[in-house]
């Protein structure tokens, strides 16, 4: 079992940076062999993936973010990045870290957080 914990969100401008961390929590799960992602749920829109980093951290983005938004993980700290530059409003929604595998070319994800609120207005 993984307990996922995210922070780091909150109100910023168009054109603004923003770093969202998710910090894993268990008894019986060594961060490092997981594969760590972040997807997103903007009001009214189905929740879609942003991007996700393997155990060998192979990386996996969301076309809309390339560029823009990067994925990285310390494993010392059982902790997950997203470093989002150049926000838009149209990146406005509540942002979950999720936990899973990497295998085959396919990713898996098992494990959610509860959400922190990202908003891109002026």
């Amino acid at each position: 079992q993984v307990q996922l914990v995210e922070s780091g969100g909150g109100l910023v401008q168009p054109g603004d940076s923003l770093r969202l961390s998710c910090a894993a929590f268990g008894r019986t799960f060594r961060f490092s062999t997981l594969a760590m992602g972040w997807f997103r749920q903007a009001p009214g829109k189905e929740r879609e993936f942003v991007g996700a980093i393997s155990a060998d951290e192979t990386t996996h983005y969301l076309d809309s973010v390339m560029g823009r938004f990067t994925v990285s993980r310390d494993n010392a700290k059982n902790t997950e990045y997203l470093q989002m530059n150049s926000l838009k409003p149209e990146d406005t929604a509540i942002y979950y870290c999720a936990a899973g595998d990497y295998s085959d070319l396919h990713w898996r994800f098992d494990y959610f957080g509860q959400g922190t609120q990202v908003t891109v207005s002026s």
